[in-house]
């Protein structure tokens, strides 16, 4: 089996202020979406504080849900993006 940690792109970028940020969300976003995360995961329920600062409207599972699903559109098209690029800068013509 290949290893895809090593080979798989990154789905994060480093900003003007050295911090991570997931593709498609802001810095803040990216926190947000990392507690929660880092919460469900440790709990499997969200914390009271995590619930407080996703915002009193909105549930904690919907937000990381909403959050993941801006960054993974915004991903994919990025790869798409990407691929679009190295075909168009390669020196092979595919004359079918």
């Amino acid at each position: 089996m290949t290893d895809q940690k090593h080979n798989a792109p990154r789905r994060y970028f480093v900003d003007a202020h050295g911090h991570r940020v997931l593709i498609g969300l802001s810095a803040e976003e990216t926190a947000e979406f990392e507690a929660l995360d880092l919460a469900s995961n440790e709990t499997g329920q969200l914390t009271s504080e995590v619930r407080a600062r996703a915002g009193a409207a909105a549930d904690g599972e919907l937000r990381w849900r909403e959050l993941y699903s801006k960054h993974e559109g915004a991903w994919r098209a990025w790869i798409a993006q990407s691929q679009a690029r190295r075909a168009q800068d390669s020196g092979f013509v595919n004359y079918v």
